[in-house]
């Protein structure tokens, strides 16, 4: 099994490893500690010092945070349960006009307006755009990834976490909150 260093590694996320290492990189078979050389790599790279648990993007991660699992931007601002879609959480710029699209598209490869919205969802804190969605009017924001922390952590690292939740999509709460 290759043993990688923590420096090709911050190369790899960084795009800038040479395509040979990368490859080798990618055909090797995983070494024992890289996701933990991976996570030290973005916990160095944060603006907050709750540990990571799983990062999501290269902007946001599933943190703990007072006992809770929460999903962070990059800069600490604080999107709330990760069983629950961040994206109700974001800012959300909506494009959904012709003028507004042409911002984005030119000629012909613009979507009609008329059934499709460009949301741009950004970070309430930083200001940063952390996602684009191009979906049908009226279709609710795709959930991304929900993934089974205790899971991976039991099963595939081997480490269980501690405070072992119940693995499920709480996003259809939140949202029968907004109504009462």
């Amino acid at each position: 099994m290759a043993e990688f260093h923590k420096a090709d590694i911050e190369k790899l996320i960084d795009g800038v490893l040479p395509w040979p290492a990368t490859q080798d990189m990618l055909k090797s078979a995983k070494d024992t500690n890289r996701f933990d050389k991976y996570l030290e790599i973005m916990q160095e790279r944060v603006e907050f010092d709750e540990p990571i648990l799983l990062p999501l993007t290269p902007m946001l991660f599933i943190v703990a945070k007072g006992g809770e699992r929460v999903v962070q931007c990059r800069c600490g601002q604080d999107f709330g349960d990760y069983h629950v879609n961040w994206k109700l959480s974001a800012l959300i710029h909506v494009r959904d006009d012709e003028e507004s699209m042409s911002e984005v598209y030119k000629g012909r490869e613009m979507p009609d307006p008329n059934w499709i919205q460009l949301r741009e969802y950004i970070c309430g804190g930083c200001g940063s755009q952390l996602e684009v969605e191009a979906v049908p009017r009226g279709c609710p924001p795709d959930f991304d990834f929900l993934p089974d922390l205790d899971t991976f952590y039991r099963e595939w690292l081997g480490r269980p976490l501690p405070d072992e939740a119940e693995f499920v999509d709480r996003t259809l709460e939140r949202i029968g909150e907004w109504s009462r």
